[in-house]
């Protein structure tokens, strides 16, 4: 039987030059954006997980988040949906959530993390034989 690796992704963990302290939010993001930046960033600190280079992929990540908000809400304040504009969204939230999944914000990959697992196993459990 062989064994591949295709499609596996790698188990996510805490990296040794992990930023402490969250850095200020760019300028240049929208607001909805910022406020994604905002949200997310104590978590990803919390956890270790973001270092110098991995801030151009959050800065995208919240770019896209912001961007579908701003297309959603362009598309609510108008009568008719603007099937472009839907499409543009779909491929925002599409990146959004890919991206999402390179640094744990999504709930699988902060299973692959360990995130939310307890550390200490000192309950007994009833069904373990």
């Amino acid at each position: 039987m062989s064994v591949h690796s295709r499609g596996v992704k790698p188990s996510l963990a805490p990296d040794n030059d992990a930023l402490s302290k969250a850095p200020p939010v760019p300028k240049h993001l929208s607001p909805a954006a910022k406020g994604e930046w905002k949200r997310i960033m104590p978590q990803l600190i919390a956890r270790r997980i973001i270092t110098k280079g991995d801030l151009a992929g959050v800065e995208n990540y919240c770019a896209a988040v912001g961007a579908a908000r701003t297309i959603a809400n362009t598309m609510s304040a108008g009568g008719l949906p603007d099937l472009k504009l839907g499409g543009l969204q779909i491929r925002y939230m599409q990146t959004a959530r890919q991206l999402a999944a390179e640094y744990g914000l999504t709930p699988t990959s902060r299973a692959r993390i360990g995130a939310g697992v307890p550390d200490d196993d000192d309950d007994v459990n009833p069904l373990n034989i």
